[in-house]
């Protein structure tokens, strides 16, 4: 397959898989915010598409199950000021709707002291048999991590605050 590059930021930067467990920074922690529950530690990272590859099932098509995407973002805090990691993920389309459709991602999230795997749909991927842009907002599991994320669980939430970039917010259940 021949790959397709696309500028705009794709549902895969979605989960792309987050963080779990000691701080990234100070700042990126938000453990006052409205969305932390009861005991669970809250995180926002701020997510800038760096390279997005898509590989079409189809490549003079339409959208068709199976089409992939691959991407990988660099990721500040919460104020868009320090790097603190990158995110490494794939999507798979396995519904494409003219006006809908859904992809499974699953994201690697590199931070300071370890990795945090994310995985889950996210749905209204496909406008006019296009990439929905800007692309939807989702909410994916936390599946996982390493080192100090090693018994990580919880959630993200993804929504698209600019052209190629993402607010993640990381709850991590205690």
């Amino acid at each position: 397959m021949r790959p397709i590059r696309a500028a705009c930021l794709g549902t895969a930067t979605t989960l792309i898989a987050l963080l779990a467990g000691a701080p990234v920074t100070a700042a990126a922690t938000d453990n006052d915010s409205a969305q932390a529950k009861g005991g669970d530690r809250v995180i926002t990272v701020i997510g800038h598409l760096a390279q997005q590859t898509r590989y079409p099932v189809n490549p003079n098509g339409p959208a068709a199950q199976g089409d992939r995407t691959v991407v990988r973002s660099e990721l500040f805090d919460k104020y868009d000021k320090k790097h603190v990691g990158w995110t490494h993920g794939t999507c798979t389309t396995t519904l494409a709707e003219e006006n809908g459709g859904v992809e499974e991602c699953i994201v690697t999230y590199v931070l300071p002291g370890g990795q945090l795997t994310v995985q889950g749909l996210v749905f209204g991927i496909l406008t006019n048999g296009q990439p929905t842009l800007p692309p939807p907002s989702f909410d994916n599991a936390i599946t996982g991590g390493t080192e100090k994320f090693d018994r990580a669980r919880g959630q993200v939430h993804a929504d698209t605050i600019g052209p190629g970039k993402r607010r993640f917010t990381i709850d991590l259940d205690r």
